[in-house]
């Protein structure tokens, strides 16, 4: 059996991650298939798929990003056919092609013709015209797909004879959380972590901490742990966008690493203070395994990860206000959350744990494989149904 699993991307962020686990349980479930992983390019990504994988390839995929649709619809069109041929010889000469997002423009073009072997990963929620290009390259390329929530879902609106299902991310955490510390003698411990740009807030952030009374703006430390995507500019706006507001004493900003587990055990509340939809959150269900409980803008699938008020708190996006205030709750009230901890931890163990990601992924694939006369097992014999919705 021959298993391709393509992927648009080549760092260490929530959808690189999500692929990995991804790869890694169809690897474990078919221990005698040969799998072949697809990338753009090298990058930090490939230490996690090493070990699974029998392949890794580099090839110049026809991957749709915003700032390079100009590109791709002039001198990138040269590139298309080259780009079409290949993934047509990848979905011929593969029993399952499991692809990641839905912004890898070629091999969705080349689903078309290979239904029965194309399963398509959703992880995003475009916005305005990119949706409208983007679903009906899903539309057009009939293949079954996977969205990571509901929220993904209700966005591309799909046709109800498509063949869907909803998988939360599964993310790999502690044994058992860390245990919480803050009592308000000492200055809270708030991270935010993840890619820098103007989609994910930290400027709102930043605006949020600004706005409260100085003495309590001292009793919290917020450390940003990012990168921009190929952008060192951005970066640098953004330090000195601290500098500017006058909170370098309770402000630093790190790059990004690729093992975030002590950024988790060194925070009390971790912050997604995205201004637009976010399929689901990966921060935020990281931090939960780790008992931290997050702080979310109330949108998209952040808010099937976050219970308001028990496992942590929504707070209506974009608005640094409503953000300044809850924040400076936390800080002064912390036996007003003294549960959350577990009560997050709980939910990630309930919802969002790898095993159970793994499992709905396997199912899935191995519905489609016996949909497709290849073998109707995993790779340990048992066969598996699952539930589309």
């Amino acid at each position: 059996m021959r298993i391709a699993c393509v992927h648009q991307g080549y760092e260490l962020y929530g959808s690189d991650r999500s692929f990995a686990e991804s790869v890694a349980a169809l690897s474990t479930a078919y221990l005698g298939a040969e799998i072949d992983v697809v990338l753009p390019r090298s990058g930090p990504i490939v230490s996690l798929l090493e070990e699974s994988a029998t392949r890794i390839a580099f090839e110049p995929l026809w991957v749709l990003r915003r700032r390079s649709i100009l590109r791709l619809a002039t001198a990138g069109i040269a590139r298309l056919p080259a780009a079409l041929a290949r993934a047509a010889r990848r979905l011929h000469g593969s029993d399952l092609v499991y692809i990641n997002t839905s912004v890898i423009l070629d091999h969705m073009l080349a689903a078309r013709f290979f239904r029965d072997k194309a399963l398509l990963h959703i992880h995003e929620i475009p916005e305005g015209v990119a949706l409208k290009i983007l679903r009906t390259i899903v539309l057009w390329s009939g293949a079954e797909i996977i969205f990571n929530s509901q929220a993904t879902r209700t966005a591309f609106a799909l046709p109800a004879h498509m063949r869907t299902h909803v998988v939360y991310n599964g993310v790999a955490g502690p044994s058992a959380p860390e245990p919480m510390t803050y009592d308000g003698q000492r200055p809270l411990r708030l991270l935010m972590l993840g890619r820098i740009n103007w989609n994910k807030g930290q400027e709102i952030l930043l605006e949020a901490i600004a706005r409260l009374p100085l003495e309590v703006r001292q009793r919290l430390e917020l450390r940003i742990v990012g990168s921009a995507f190929e952008n060192a500019e951005r970066e640098r706006t953004l330090a000195a966008l601290v500098a500017e507001m006058n909170l370098t004493g309770q402000v630093g900003i790190e790059p990004f690493i690729p093992e975030a587990s002590p950024l988790y055990r060194w925070a009390d509340v971790v912050a997604v203070p995205s201004r637009r939809s976010e399929s689901l959150g990966r921060v935020a269900i990281e931090a939960m395994a780790f008992g931290r409980p997050p702080i979310v803008s109330a949108i998209g699938g952040l808010m099937e990860v976050v219970e308001d008020a028990h496992t942590g708190w929504l707070v209506s996006p974009g608005d640094a206000s409503a953000l300044a205030e809850r924040l400076r709750a936390i800080i002064e009230n912390p036996s007003a959350w003294r549960s959350f901890p577990a009560a997050a931890r709980a939910r990630y163990e309930a919802l969002f744990n790898e095993k159970t990601a793994a499992s709905a992924i396997v199912a899935i694939a191995a519905a489609k494989l016996c949909r497709s006369a290849s073998p109707c097992s995993t790779g340990k014999g048992a066969p598996v149904t699952p539930d589309a919705r």
